[in-house]
This record gives C-alpha cells, structure tokens and sequence, in this order.
C-alpha cells in the first residue's frame, strides 16, 4: 500500500508498506526510506581509514548467515525465529529481511554456500596404490563430515531432513558426491581393475558409515569404527565376486 503525506516543505513522500499472510513470518512494514537508511548504515565503515561499504555488505551478510548457522545447529530451523537471528547478528529485523527475503531463503544460501556439493579432498592426497584399507581411512579424516567445521551438516542435514525438501535434495547431492568421490578413491588404490558393481557398493557402504559416523558425533552416540569397516571393505573387494554383498 503507498500513502502520500506532505513534509514541512510541503513536497509528497510516500510511505510503502507490504501485507504478508503470516504473521511474524515476514519482513516488518517500514519506509523505504527508513529501510534504505538502515541498510546504509549497517554498510558504512565503522571506524575512520575503514574499507568502502561493499565490504560493510559482506560483514553484515556474514553475520547474519553466522548467526543462522550457530542457532539452526543449536535449535533447529523451525525453532529459531528471525528475529533471533538478527538479534544475535547485531542487525536490524528489517536488514535481514533485504538479504534474505524468507527464512527458507537462509537455509538455501547455508546449504548452498557453507555446504558445497562436491566434497573437498583430493583423490591422490588420500589415495595409495597397494593400500585400500589405509586409503579409505585417510579418505574418511579428510573429508571430517563430523568434525566442528561440518555442524551444519551434522545438526541441520539430519535433523531438518525430513520437513525441508531443499535439504533432503542437497543431501542427496552431496551423497551422491561421496560415493563418486569414494569410488575414485577405491580405484585409484586398488592394484588391480575393480569390477564396477562391486566397487560401487563398497562406497556406498563405508559412505553410508561414514554419514552415520557424523550423525553420533551430534549425539555423543557409540561412533562406528571405520578403520575396521575399511579394513572389511577391502578385503570383500580383494576377495571372489561370489557373495560380495555390501549394499
């Protein structure tokens, strides 16, 4: 809705304001003006000698998608409010909602930026010709899907699974990202030429592990032991097609 209103000048300013369907759920009406202000603010350097404000933008989006992090990971999607999250950013309500128009869209700029699809390890810094069992354990340390750095895919990959259908299609990516990435892995270590099924099996398998394995580091729970599993993996591999069954 615009509404015009005279200043003490007597020129017009109009006032802008958006209805949202619920509630809390959507960005607080404001001026344009009040929210361009703001939003300049928050961009302008903070100290005397400071950067220009493209870096004021980065910090203030930085923070805000910190925030998100720290508070999904901690308490759930569904249960942390934005105006928690801008709170706990040091940014206006308002501020927020001009990067990340709904709070799915911060989910999707998490997912997309903080957990990249393809997983970053390289094969031959991991892999070892002759050593299979050593190669998938190394392969496990790398990638670290339950180490600190990876808490948003510990605390919102599982837990957020099942109502956000952004994270179960990212899940699936990055899944299929690993058991790709495992079969290299295989591959470049196994002294001979791996039959195709059975290669793709054993990755899904100790991939399979290796997500569990992150999922109880959230939980405190009993950890799976993946040396064995790389140790069991390797030798179903080595041994006679007959009965390989890892899936």
């Amino acid at each position: 809705m615009v509404r015009a209103r005279t200043d003490g000048t007597g020129r017009a300013r109009h006032r802008v304001r958006k209805a949202h369907t619920r509630a809390g759920d959507g960005p607080p009406a404001v001026e344009a003006s009040d929210l361009e202000a703001r939003v300049s603010e928050a961009h302008a350097p903070h100290e005397e000698g400071a950067g220009a404000t493209g870096a004021g933008v980065a910090d203030a989006r930085t923070r805000i998608l910190d925030a998100a992090e720290e508070l999904f990971a901690g308490h759930g999607f569904d249960a942390t409010p934005t105006s928690r999250i801008a709170e706990q950013a040091g940014v206006a309500k308002a501020l927020l909602f001009y990067y990340f128009p709904r709070k799915d869209d911060l989910l999707a700029a998490l997912i997309a930026e903080r957990l990249p699809e393809q997983p970053l390890c390289r094969v031959g810094s991991v892999a070892k010709r002759g050593d299979l069992t050593g190669s998938l354990v190394r392969l496990a340390r790398a990638l670290d899907l339950g180490g600190r750095r990876s808490r948003v895919l510990r605390a919102i990959l599982f837990r957020d699974l099942g109502s956000h259908p952004q994270v179960l299609a990212h899940r699936f990516r990055l899944r299929t990202a690993l058991v790709e990435l495992t079969e290299q892995v295989l591959d470049a270590a196994s002294p001979f030429t791996l039959d195709r099924l059975r290669r793709r099996q054993a990755a899904d398998t100790y991939v399979s592990l290796m997500l569990v394995e992150a999922d109880h580091r959230r939980f405190a729970g009993v950890l799976p032991d993946l040396t064995a599993a790389a140790n069991i993996v390797s030798r179903a591999l080595a041994g006679p097609a007959v009965g390989f069954g890892l899936a």
